[in-house]
């Protein structure tokens, strides 16, 4: 057992970013599934550590930590290696701005609870829906795509947060159907994460609780 850990879902996005930068960073943890589907994140003991009631929370040092991007800032100051952020201060501003039209600008209005608004509250069917969360992803790629580099992943040999928050983007576009014909170096960044064991133990299959 580890003092480490992580309320997970494993269909979660924003858990499956957490997954990978522990996995990165060598990071042994205990996962607690937390079935958004079930509920789990707004038990009541879970909301009085985590007001928000959402996925993932990390316990470490004796803290609650939300928020993902937060998350893995923190386990960049603990353990450096590798760095999911540049030193640079021109580098890290531009690992910022890729990752975040991902966190602040996809993934806010196509997560689970938007989704079901859309269709419970607004009685949206579920063609609207899925072309409402295909919609913003298209847009969001468009903006990432013009950012990506030619070679290499976003963070050039090895990945950076702009690849931490790509790779499980991208698995829920491929899930939505959503055609990536027109983000030829997404996909190429993709494909050159997912061969790295640390995503390949992060992605949801291989988390599926049983």
């Amino acid at each position: 057992m580890t003092d480490i850990i992580l309320y997970d879902y494993w269909r979660s996005s924003a858990s499956y970013r957490v997954r990978i930068a522990l996995n990165l960073k060598g990071v042994a943890y205990t996962a607690v599934n937390t079935s958004l589907l079930d509920g789990d994140q707004k038990a009541p003991d879970y909301v009085a550590r985590n007001p928000q009631g959402f996925v993932p929370m990390l316990s470490i040092d004796g803290h609650d930590l939300t928020q993902s991007l937060a998350i893995i800032d923190y386990l960049d100051a603990k353990y450096d290696d590798p760095p999911m952020v540049s030193s640079d201060p021109l580098e890290r501003a531009t690992t910022l701005a890729q990752a975040m039209v991902i966190a602040a600008d996809i993934h806010p209005v196509n997560n689970l609870r938007i989704l079901k608004y859309l269709k419970n509250e607004l009685g949206q069917d579920q063609q609207a829906v899925d072309g409402w969360y295909r919609h913003w992803v298209e847009e969001g790629f468009v903006a990432l795509e013009a950012m990506a580099p030619e070679t290499g992943l976003f963070g050039g040999v090895q990945p950076n947060l702009a690849d931490v928050c790509l790779v499980p983007q991208m698995y829920n576009a491929r899930r939505l159907d959503t055609d990536l014909k027109a983000f030829p170096k997404l996909v190429r960044i993709d494909a050159a994460c997912n061969k790295i064991e640390a995503f390949q133990k992060a992605a949801p299959e291989a988390v599926k609780p049983a």
